[in-house]
């Protein structure tokens, strides 16, 4: 039995009667759009009769683009990525790229072991969630020429491209919604300060808690975690036990202090509310559910693939201005939050 000869990239070229070059942008969606309409259709019906497939290794010599893109995370275990990430490989898929996601427990050698490996493959472009305010790493990739993109976070001096949340946004509905409820001796467990979602997220609280009427307190949590938000909460409570209300840095934080209120025997919501950021998905199930404000982490991916794929598609001296964006949050109200109690009306200690 003879061995079926391989169809190249010419067959399919010659079978269409097209140039090859017209014949490889047809078959490749992210530049079909330059080819007619009826010539791209003809291309592929030549491709599906001829049983043709690409060959990815041949484009990527051919073009000097491997078509794929590294994408770092600090902790893959933290909910907050895996909706990210889908949003990244379901924008890269449409433009015909693939994501090769990374995780490096925010531990900086870790972190330039997998750089140096997903530079070595010869990715494309990074998109990062792992920045620090004081990154020389990523700034040495940046000044590389490799293409970036930051999500969530960005970097002190660095000018690439990102997605943000609007922080200030975020603390201002949090504390709006504990105001209305009557809380007036409200708290911040903050993230680490280098980060700077973190640090934006503690400047929005303390813009949004500057009114005669509120009283204010601030304890920082060493990490993004329950572990570190239980810790920080401790402190938090000994110090302020006049504290009603509590804005966490992020949904694991909050977790940790609504653990840390049943330590110290308070309850969550009748003497403490308790809003996280973020929106994990398994919220509704806590007890109480936690009320957050919701990030957009699925539009956030796409819109980060998006700008990363902007600067692949041009290139050179032609690659795009950085931009940033910033998305809308949205205030989900649940069980963690409740109005003042008789019980929990304190005086404010003297500051």
């Amino acid at each position: 039995m003879m061995e079926q000869s391989i169809v190249t990239l010419r067959d399919v070229a010659r079978a269409a009667d097209v140039h090859p070059g017209t014949a490889s942008r047809a078959l490749n969606s992210s530049t079909r759009s330059q080819v007619k309409t009826e010539t791209a259709e003809r291309v592929l019906r030549a491709a599906a009769e001829l049983g043709y497939r690409v060959n990815p290794i041949a484009r990527s010599l051919r073009t000097s683009r491997s078509h794929i893109v590294g994408v770092l995370l600090p902790d893959l275990t933290n909910p907050f990525y895996p909706p990210v990430v889908r949003g990244i490989e379901d924008e890269l898929s449409a433009g015909s790229y693939v994501a090769l996601v990374a995780n490096t427990d925010s531990d900086p050698a870790k972190e330039r072991r997998v750089l140096e490996s997903l530079r070595e493959r010869q990715v494309d472009g990074l998109i990062v969630m792992t920045a620090k305010r004081k990154h020389p790493l990523l700034v040495e990739v940046a000044e590389a020429g490799t293409p970036m993109v930051l999500v969530s976070r960005d970097v002190d001096g660095l000018n690439v491209s990102g997605v943000m949340l609007d922080d200030e946004e975020a603390m201002r509905q949090a504390v709006v919604a504990l105001h209305d409820l009557g809380h007036r001796h409200l708290a911040h467990v903050a993230g680490p300060r280098t980060v700077s979602t973190a640090v934006r997220r503690r400047q929005g609280f303390l813009r949004a808690t500057k009114r005669p009427d509120l009283s204010t307190a601030l304890v920082e949590s060493a990490q993004f975690s329950i572990e570190a938000g239980h810790a920080a909460a401790l402190q938090l409570l000994d110090r302020h036990p006049e504290v009603t209300g509590i804005v966490a840095a992020n949904d694991l934080i909050a977790l940790g202090c609504i653990s840390a209120l049943a330590e110290r025997g308070r309850s969550c919501p009748r003497d403490v509310s308790v809003i996280g950021v973020n929106d994990s998905p398994f919220l509704e199930h806590t007890a109480p559910p936690l009320s957050t404000v919701s990030v957009p982490k699925y539009e956030m991916g796409r819109s980060a693939a998006q700008l990363l794929l902007s600067q692949l598609q041009t290139g050179g001296e032609r690659r795009p201005a950085a931009e940033v964006r910033r998305l809308q949050p949205e205030l989900r109200l649940r069980g963690s939050t409740g109005p003042l109690s008789r019980g929990a009306r304190r005086q404010p200690r003297a500051r």
